[in-house]
């Protein structure tokens, strides 16, 4: 009882207004002054407290435990000053140069309102020294140590052209009909079309391990093969994979495993696989514009991050040796003798996974971003292409490949001027298919064909509005030879080629995007539109035909993005 009395009395004592008040500081007040004080307030009242114990042994305790509370008080204070300093170099990792970048506003081709630099807009992903990111996005959620953000959009969208193509909402724009041609309907009628088919939906998933970043990432839409019938009744479209990666970031260092956007695909900022930092235009039409170099492809890829303003990467995407026939594009005309290259050994568009690659295709780029309004890139592709002739017994291997250089910088506050080029010997399958990448030999070698192309333009932005307009451009240059009878023209361009087989490709675009409203909580309401004129010009064609094929198509797109990849309206 009586060191219960004491614990009693020493808290009393250290509680006491007196003790509390102390000078200001949090310190106790001499000993002389609290005397004095104690004479003075004796003075004024009859009933005044009771004296403190003078018994030395208890005074003794008394202090012991003055001296006990007050050590607590200062370890919980320093304990509060290391996790002040805890949080603040949390925050500071993760507004560095080479933090990993936030989840992107919009997934695929989602038209960005880009203002000041070109980054994705929607909010980062929870950081634990960061609580207010969770209110950013409340359909962000933690599982474990790991945040996982819900991405996706639902688009309505209605597509008019002025001559059937027969592709749907994406454009093939090497097979767009001629004018006027006799007996074919696709020349002579335009095509109207409602569909859901861009619609997404996926999921970002950021964890720190070991103190790395590491950023899982999966996107689908519903624009696999369909089945014939698909637009007759119930329109259910298939679910088909557009990208599934997960990249792994610490330090300067950068490695990322799966199928993203190919490292060729020109860029916004640095080297990033987010579709947020990717140029691949603000169109509707689902397959971008003519001249766009870009890849959706397995890859390994591994980056080095020297500064924020330097940026150097490598990757190995997964082969495919092509010889046209893809999204339209034309094939080769082959040796009467070697049928059994057309869809065995050289992918035309229907191949599947069946084509003997050799080797990946190594890809580097070097991204060079001195301000956060200017962006330069350039790199190359190399690639290996072997084929076989049963005939013969013999085995060809030629090596192919492309060089890039694109630009993209802002003049003034909100217009940003884009130039993106390449040019390849072998490397047409990068200019989404729409130029082969060989031509076979009577023999059995191949010969790369060269082909280029550039996509340049403008973006402006005003707060919640996007006015954008590109230039798209396909060159295929020419490539024949002779059958083993001497005197039938094979390859690509010869005089005779089919109609088909392009000699340039172009493609004028203007477009819209309208946010209605925007907001992390709630998703976001914007109206697109585009309008394109799109033309083709080939190698050949006969005295009385149409000497090119053009079509003019229109674009209207609602689209609804789910809360959590909309930022708030700024």
């Amino acid at each position: 009882m009586r060191k219960i009395a004491i614990w009693i009395l020493a808290i009393g004592l250290v509680c006491s207004p007196a003790a509390l008040a102390g000078n200001g500081e949090g310190k106790e007040k001499p000993p002389a002054e609290n005397t004095k004080k104690a004479e003075k307030d004796s003075g004024k009242t009859e009933k005044s407290a009771a004296p403190v114990p003078t018994n030395p042994e208890l005074a003794a305790e008394i202090e012991q435990m003055r001296a006990l509370l007050k050590e607590q008080a200062e370890q919980l204070e320093q304990q509060r000053r290391e996790m002040a300093e805890l949080k603040a170099s949390l925050n500071h990792e993760a507004s560095a140069p080479n933090a990993p970048s936030p989840a992107p506003t919009a997934t695929g081709n989602t038209p960005t309102l880009v203002t000041g630099a070109p980054s994705p807009t929607a909010p980062p992903a929870a950081n634990p020294a960061n609580p207010q990111a969770e209110e950013v996005s409340p359909l962000q959620f933690k599982i474990g140590s790991a945040y996982i953000t819900p991405l996706g959009f639902m688009d309505f969208t209605a597509e008019w052209r002025s001559r059937d193509g027969g592709s749907g909402i994406g454009t093939n724009f090497a097979s767009i009909p001629y004018a006027g041609a006799p007996a074919i309907f696709q020349a002579n009628l335009g095509e109207f079309r409602f569909s859901m088919q861009n619609s997404r939906i996926g999921f970002r998933v950021d964890a720190m391990v070991k103190g790395a970043h590491v950023i899982g990432y999966m996107e689908s839409d519903f624009l696999g093969n369909n089945p014939g019938n698909v637009a007759v009744s119930s329109n259910s479209n298939t679910f088909r994979s557009r990208l599934y990666w997960v990249d792994v970031q610490k330090g300067k260092w950068e490695v990322l495993g799966g199928q993203t956007w190919s490292m060729i695909t020109p860029g916004r900022t640095g080297i990033s696989p987010l579709p947020g930092n990717l140029f691949f235009t603000n169109n509707i039409d689902v397959n971008y514009q003519a001249g766009l170099v870009w890849g959706r492809i397995p890859e390994l890829r591994f980056v080095y991050h020297p500064s924020k303003k330097v940026t150097f990467g490598i990757a190995l995407d997964s082969p495919e040796q092509y010889a046209g026939g893809s999204a339209g594009g034309s094939t080769i005309t082959y040796p009467a003798a070697l049928g059994i290259y057309n869809g065995g050994e050289l992918n035309t568009g229907g191949t599947t996974l069946g084509v003997p690659n050799l080797s990946p295709d190594i890809i580097l780029k070097l991204a060079l971003d001195p301000s956060p309004r200017f962006h330069v890139e350039f790199g190359g592709v190399e690639r290996q292409i072997h084929v076989f002739n049963p005939n013969t017994l013999a085995k060809f291997t030629k090596t192919g490949g492309g060089v890039f250089l694109n630009l993209n910088g802002e003049l003034f506050k909100g217009f940003r001027v884009i130039a993106n080029t390449f040019w390849s010997d072998g490397g047409g399958r990068y200019i989404f298919g729409q130029a082969p990448d060989v031509i076979v030999r009577a023999d059995g070698n191949i010969s790369p064909i060269h082909s280029g192309s550039t996509v340049s333009g403008f973006e402006y932005t005003h707060k919640n509005f996007l006015l954008y307009a590109y230039y798209g451009a396909i060159y295929v240059q020419r490539n024949l030879a002779l059958d083993l009878n001497g005197i039938t023209k094979i390859g690509y361009g010869y005089v005779g080629a089919p109609t088909g087989q392009n000699r340039a490709i172009q493609e004028e675009t203007v477009g819209f995007s309208q946010a209605f409203w925007k907001d992390s909580k709630y998703g976001a309401l914007t109206l697109m539109g585009q309008y394109s004129y799109l033309s083709r010009n080939p190698w050949f064609f006969t005295a009385g035909q149409p000497s090119n094929a053009s079509l003019s198509m229109l674009f209207f797109n609602l689209r609804y993005t789910l809360p959590g990849s909309a930022p708030a309206m700024k």
